[in-house]
């Protein structure tokens, strides 16, 4: 999925701008005995699954509809999570392209029965494209940065999405030149 602008874009009128608090979002969860690992603490994917859900949450409420999960990058776990713990996934559109979005992801864990202050134990960056009723990729609103650490995210994102297309492109050219020596993978 791109965002490359066809003829047919061209045509279609402007979609006005959605500000970041606009789908921002926190899903929150108490963390049982049945996410754990063999080691006692939460299971990585149990917490790659929360994330994914605020982020598509927080996507679909962004661009008015359904979105599915394109990529997830740069998914970091700070600190393990235990039983006990109660999670909070924060989201936020941080870039938007013609039919992607970018989400920004951090986690919190704070101890269900204690006032301590929740400590960031994962962030990841997702991006979804928004899709219609067939699967097709439809556009979406851009966002509109409103405090200096949105337009900063907004930066950022772009930097990533910069280097998500050359990675891309190197391997595709990778893999078009084994293949034009006979290697098959």
């Amino acid at each position: 999925m791109t965002d490359q602008a066809s003829a047919a874009d061209t045509e279609t009128p402007d979609i006005p701008g959605k500000p970041t608090s606009a789908s921002r979002t926190t899903l929150s969860h108490i963390m049982s005995h049945n996410d754990t690992n063999l080691l006692g603490t939460v299971h990585g994917g149990v917490i790659m699954k929360l994330v994914d859900d605020a982020a598509g949450a927080v996507a679909g409420r962004h661009s008015g509809g359904p979105a599915v999960t394109a990529s997830m990058d740069e998914m970091a776990f700070l600190e393990p999570v235990r039983v006990g713990d109660l999670v909070h996934v924060k989201a936020q559109v941080n870039w938007t392209g013609r039919t992607s979005m970018e989400v920004g992801v951090r986690v919190l864990a704070e101890r269900w029965n204690e006032s301590a202050p929740p400590t960031q134990v994962g962030s990841a960056y997702l991006v979804f494209a928004a899709v219609d009723a067939d699967g097709k990729p439809r556009r979406v609103p851009p966002v509109l940065p409103e405090t200096e650490q949105d337009k900063r995210r907004y930066q950022e994102a772009q930097i990533r999405r910069t280097h998500r297309l050359a990675r891309r492109r190197a391997i595709m050219e990778l893999r078009e030149k084994r293949a034009a020596e006979g290697f098959e993978d």
